[in-house]
Order: C-alpha cells, then structure tokens, then sequence
C-alpha cells in the first residue's frame, strides 16, 4: 500500500503526537528545593573519561501553566563557589583565574525564554545563561516526572533534565595540550539535572 493508500481509500495520515498529562491543578509558583535537587555537569577529561561534578548552593522558582504549558518559566541563581567535583584541588582551580572567576563572577543564573510542550512528558525551555559575563541561551530538554504531596503536606512536582554547550563561548577557553594528542578538557560541557520544586502556598 502506498503512501496513499489503496485506490478509492482515504488518504493515510501520520499519527497525531501522543498527548501530555493534564497538568491544569499544576498552574502556580513553586520553589525548587536545593534539597532535593541536583544540578550537575560532565566534561571530558583527556580524551579518554569523564570527570563530573556539581554545585550544592543554588536558588530556583517555576511558574507552571497547566493550561498553556509555553507560558511557564523557570530561574535559576548558582552560586559558583560551592562547586564540588569530590577533589578539592580540581575545585580550586576551577574557581580560579583560569576557569570562573569566582571571586569576581560569584554567580551563574538562568532566565526562561520560551518553553514548548513536545508530547507526552517530554518539554524543552530555551533560555539565558549569564557567566563569566556573558550571556547566551541554552536550550534543556525535560521529563516531567509527576506529582505528589510529601508527609509535609509539600505539593511537589520533579523534573530530569539534560543539556550541552560549548565552555569557549562563555569564555571558558583554558586547556592544555596533550602529548598523544588532543587536550585535557573538553569543549562540549554536559549538564544533568534532577528537579523537585515545591508549590507555593
């Protein structure tokens, strides 16, 4: 049969995108609870691993529309000191001169710009990313994770997350050569994350 069908049958049509949940009770503001949430990056580290790490002191809020999911937004304040790759030496030298300034570029942020609704659980959000500053937008893709309400009477929502970017164009350009060939810290940077956001009373 071809992409018409049989002679005399109706036309063959593509199947509509599954739709997402219903997340018209979702519509209101909520915090992200550093608590329980995780951000986190993935560079490699020369040519051959991975190295990763993360930050532990951060500031977020969503504003979810239910009804119209494009109308949601999202911000995001880190706070560059309390990066943590689990080697305190690598930590330092990240903070430094070399890498995010962080004395004199104590924060990353995140502002939404757009958010789309892709089918199923599946959103992405464009948006600004400041650092170093610079500002460039990023784009994540997102799962919608569900709902619950905690022993606390929290209603909360969770969120996984996934990125990539280039380091070099927010600046980030130090690296060092290797003797096989190759450099020890990757251009393209990773970024995981795993959301849970409390609605607001």
């Amino acid at each position: 049969m071809g992409i018409f069908g049989r002679k005399g049958s109706t036309p063959e049509t593509a199947p509509a995108p599954a739709a997402g949940p219903d997340l018209t009770a979702l519509t209101g503001d909520y915090t992200i609870d550093p608590a329980h949430t995780t951000i986190e990056f993935v560079a490699r580290h020369a040519m051959v691993t991975n190295v990763r790490g993360g930050f532990q002191d951060f500031t977020g809020t969503l504003h979810l529309d239910g009804g119209d999911p494009t109308r949601s937004t999202a911000s995001l304040d880190i706070t560059m000191d309390s990066i943590d790759t689990g080697n305190a030496d690598r930590d330092g030298h990240l903070k430094s001169s070399d890498f995010f300034k962080t004395d004199e570029f104590p924060t990353m942020t995140f502002r939404s710009t757009k958010a789309e609704a892709l089918g199923g659980n599946d959103y992405r959000i464009t948006g600004d990313l400041s650092l170093l500053g610079v500002t460039k937008p990023i784009t994540i893709d997102l799962e919608f994770n569900g709902v619950a309400k905690d022993p606390f009477g929290n209603e909360r929502v969770g969120f996984e997350g996934r990125a990539e970017l280039l380091r070099s164009e927010w600046g980030l350009t130090w690296n060092a050569a290797l003797e096989t060939g190759g450099v020890l810290v990757s251009d393209k940077i990773k970024l995981v994350f795993d959301i849970s956001a409390i609605k607001n009373a």
